[in-house]
């Protein structure tokens, strides 16, 4: 599963990954905030969303060192 969710991301253009990123950062935010005021349902989302942003760093530094390579 998550070699179909990398290969998602590797279609998308660095524009679409940056805002990608900015999404999932936001969403860690406020995942964050509802685990202080004890209204978080879901604690696993926290993970999945880290791990989320790692992927989605790791493809947009495989595209900058393909790109600078080139």
């Amino acid at each position: 599963m998550a070699n179909k969710v990398a290969e998602d991301l590797r279609t998308k253009s660095p524009d679409q990954l940056k805002d990608q990123l900015l999404q999932l950062r936001k969403e860690a935010f406020n995942l964050r905030f509802q685990r202080a005021n004890g209204q978080l349902e879901n604690s696993d989302r926290m993970r999945q969303v880290r791990r989320e942003i790692a992927t989605v760093k790791t493809i947009m530094g495989e595209k900058a060192r393909a790109g600078a390579s080139a």
